[in-house]
C-alpha cells in the first residue's frame, strides 16, 4: 500500500513536468512561426513602413499611396498567409529580400501582395517597405548609360536579377544593380507601371 501511495504522486509529478514542457515547447514553436511576420530591429531601422508618410512613397502619389501599388519585402523571410492575420495558415515563405511585389488589396495592418508569377497572399504591412525595386523580365537585358537604344551599354542583367528602382520617364526607368546605375527599357522589367513617371 506504501508503494501504491508513492508510486502516485510521482507520476502525476512527472505527468505535470511533461505538460509544462510541451507547453513551453509549443511556445517556442509558435514564436518560431510568427518572426517571419514582424521586421528584425536592424530591418525595421533600414527601411520604412510601406505606405508610412508620403515623404517615403515613390510613385504614382504623393500623398496616399494609391492601390493597386509596387512595394518591396522589406524582410529576408516573410510569412505570405491565405488571410489577413496570423490565424489564417501560411501560404508561402518568401526568403529574398527587396523582391518587388503588388499590393492589390488592404485590411487594416495587412496588405494583399502579388508576386512577379502572380501568386497571391497576406502579409503584414511591417514586411513591406517604399523602396521601389524592380526584377529582370523575359531573357538578359542590356542597361544603358542614358535611357537611348544608342546610348553606351554598361551592363548586362539575367533574367531574375532585382534592382533599386531610381527613376522613371517615358519608355525607361534606371536602375541600381550592384552598385551600378544604368537605363533599361520600361517593358523589360516588372515593378512599375506604364503610366508610371518619377524622380
Amino acid at each position: 500500500m506504501p508503494d501504491r501511495i508513492t508510486a502516485r504522486p510521482r507520476f502525476a509529478f512527472l505527468l505535470t513536468l511533461f505538460v509544462c514542457l510541451a507547453m513551453i515547447g509549443g511556445a517556442a514553436l509558435f514564436f518560431t512561426a510568427g518572426a517571419a511576420d514582424a521586421p528584425t530591429a536592424e530591418e525595421a531601422k533600414d527601411a520604412p513602413a510601406e505606405d508610412e508618410g508620403g515623404a517615403k512613397w515613390v510613385g504614382r502619389s504623393a500623398e496616399r499611396p494609391p492601390l493597386p501599388r509596387f512595394v518591396s519585402l522589406r524582410s529576408a523571410e516573410v510569412n505570405v498567409r491565405t488571410g489577413p492575420g496570423t490565424r489564417y495558415p501560411v501560404a508561402a515563405i518568401y526568403n529574398r529580400k527587396d523582391l518587388p511585389v503588388e499590393v492589390t488589396a488592404e485590411y487594416e495592418n495587412w496588405r494583399k501582395i502579388r508576386d512577379v508569377e502572380g501568386a497571391e497572399g497576406w502579409a503584414h504591412m511591417s514586411l513591406l517597405s517604399g523602396r521601389r525595386t524592380a526584377i529582370i523580365q523575359g531573357e538578359v537585358r542590356t542597361l544603358y548609360n542614358r535611357p537611348a537604344a544608342d546610348a553606351v551599354p554598361l551592363l548586362r542583367a539575367e533574367p531574375g536579377v532585382v534592382g533599386r528602382l531610381m527613376a522613371c520617364e517615358r519608355n525607361w526607368c534606371e536602375m541600381d544593380i550592384s552598385n551600378t546605375r544604368a537605363w533599361i527599357r520600361r517593358d523589360e522589367i516588372w515593378g512599375v507601371y506604364p503610366d508610371e513617371d518619377f524622380h
